[in-house]
């Protein structure tokens, strides 16, 4: 059984057929279980999936180093783009064959800074998922201490991408 990879080239990701030629739920289970090719942002960002049911997803990650802005500490892009991938996929769960989803719009708010490296889950929730838009939510959770680090909420584009004849 193939194991959860990051893409390394562009030639590792599939075709919009590809992806679409299955749901939303079996294309993320696909990436977790390594039949799909996870986003290198997820290792740019040091952050990778790890559960996904039908309207939920959980990624793990940490900031690192490299995530610091110029003030000492985590980066708010760090925060946005991790809530983003919860909130995007999670709706993504919800979405049928032949259609995707991407994000037109998200807001976070940063409720405590993360400490550099401390370990936390990033849960994205969908709360609607229609035929043109989606809704999720989503927290950053510390991994051993379960505070609170940020939320999100964001809506999403719904389209469909007919299969080629």
């Amino acid at each position: 059984m193939p194991r959860y990879h990051i893409a390394q080239t562009l030639d590792e990701f599939h075709s919009l057929e590809d992806i679409t030629s299955v749901s939303g739920l079996e294309y993320m289970r696909g990436m977790l279980n390594g039949n799909f090719p996870a986003p290198p942002i997820s290792r740019t960002l040091n952050y990778r999936l790890i559960e996904v049911e039908e309207g939920k997803v959980i990624f793990r990650g940490a900031p690192t180093f490299d995530a610091l802005n110029p003030m000492g500490a985590v980066h708010g892009g760090w925060y946005g783009t991790v809530l983003d991938s919860a909130m995007a996929c999670a709706v993504s769960t919800r979405v049928p064959k032949e259609f995707m989803s991407t994000t037109l719009e998200f807001k976070i708010n940063i409720t405590r800074p993360i400490p550099i490296e401390m370990e936390v889950d990033i849960i994205g929730i969908s709360d609607h998922a229609g035929r043109s838009t989606g809704v999720a939510s989503a927290q950053i959770i510390g991994t051993e201490n379960r505070k609170l680090y940020a939320t999100g909420s964001t809506t999403c584009f719904v389209f469909r991408i007919p299969p080629k004849d």
